[in-house]
C-alpha cells in the first residue's frame, strides 16, 4: 500500500516537473522550428482561401484524422502487449490497495467522466461568451466543439483497434477520462490565456496544471481498475495530441494565428479583463 502511496506522489512530482521542462523545452524549439513556420505559411493560405472559420475547421479534421493514423497503430501495439504488462499491473494492483485511498480515487477518477465535463465545459462557455462581448460566438462554438470532438476522435479509435476491457471496468483504448479533462480543461485555459494579458510563466503555469490533473486521473483510472495500464498511457498522451491541433484551430478561428503583427484578441470586455484589439 505504501508503495502506491509513492506512486502517486511520484505522478504529481512528474506531472510540476515535465510541464514547465517541456513547455521550456521541446515545445518552445518546435515553436521556432521551420515546420512551425511552414505551418503557419499552409495555414495562411488556408485563411486566404476559405476565410478563418473554414482554415480552422480544416485543421481540426486534418489534425484529427492525423491522430487516429497514430494512435490506430499503437493501440494494435497495446493489444498486443496485454499479457505482458496489462495484467501484471492489474494484479500487483489489486493486491496492494487500500479501502481509505480507494475511495479518494473514486471520487477523483469521477472528474473525467463525461457527466460532470459537461456542466463545466458549459458553464466555461457561457462564462468566455460574456468575456468576449460581440465574438461571443467564438468560444461557444469552440468550447462546445471540443466535447464531441474528443468523443467521436476517440470512438473511432476504440473501434478500430477494438481491444476490449480488464475484468474490473468497462474503460477502453485510449483512456477517455485523461483525454476528456485534457480537452475540457485545456481549452478553458486557451481561453483564459486568449482573454487576459499573461506572461509565459502564466501560460505554462496554466499548462502544467491541466497536465497534473490528467495525469493523476490516469493514475486513479489505474488505481480503481477502470483501465487497462497502457490505455492509460495511451491517454496521457492522446489527449495533448489532440488538443494540440485543436487549439491551433482556435488561435485560427480568433485571429491570434498565424501572428501577423499586433496581438490579437477578443473585443473590449470589462475592466478586469481587459483585451487588446481584434485581428483586422
Amino acid at each position: 500500500m505504501v508503495t502506491l502511496y509513492f506512486i502517486a506522489a511520484f505522478v504529481v512530482i512528474f506531472a510540476l516537473v515535465t510541464g514547465p521542462l517541456l513547455a521550456y523545452g521541446p515545445l518552445r524549439s518546435l515553436a521556432g522550428s521551420r515546420f512551425a513556420a511552414r505551418t503557419a505559411t499552409a495555414i495562411d493560405g488556408l485563411i486566404t482561401a476559405f476565410g478563418r472559420p473554414g482554415a480552422a475547421l480544416v485543421v481540426v479534421l486534418a489534425w484529427s484524422a492525423a491522430v487516429v493514423a497514430v494512435f490506430w497503430p499503437l493501440g494494435e501495439v497495446a493489444h498486443r502487449l496485454e499479457d505482458a504488462i496489462d495484467w501484471p499491473v492489474l494484479n500487483w494492483v489489486t493486491t496492494r490497495r487500500n479501502p481509505a485511498f480507494e475511495d479518494f480515487n473514486w471520487v477523483y477518477t469521477a472528474l473525467g467522466d463525461r457527466y460532470p465535463l459537461k456542466w463545466v465545459t458549459a458553464a466555461g462557455a457561457a462564462v468566455f461568451a460574456v468575456l468576449w462581448r460581440r465574438r461571443f460566438w467564438i468560444p461557444l462554438v469552440a468550447i462546445g466543439a471540443q466535447f464531441p470532438l474528443e468523443q467521436y476522435v476517440q470512438a473511432i479509435v476504440t473501434g478500430m483497434v477494438d481491444r476490449g476491457h480488464p475484468p474490473t471496468g468497462l474503460g477502453s483504448y485510449p483512456s477517455g477520462g485523461i483525454a476528456r479533462i485534457v480537452m475540457v480543461f485545456g481549452t478553458l485555459a486557451l481561453f483564459a490565456a486568449l482573454t487576459w494579458r499573461m506572461s509565459r510563466r502564466g501560460h505554462v503555469a496554466l499548462g502544467t496544471f491541466v497536465f497534473l490533473l490528467a495525469c493523476y486521473e490516469g493514475y486513479s483510472r489505474i488505481y480503481v481498475q477502470k483501465h487497462w495500464f497502457t490505455d492509460v498511457i495511451a491517454g496521457v498522451l492522446f489527449g495533448p495530441a489532440l488538443f494540440l491541433g485543436f487549439a491551433v484551430a482556435v488561435c485560427v478561428l480568433a485571429g491570434r494565428y498565424p501572428v501577423t503583427g499586433s496581438r490579437p484578441v477578443p473585443d473590449a470586455a470589462p475592466p478586469a479583463a481587459v483585451p487588446l484589439e481584434p485581428a483586422k
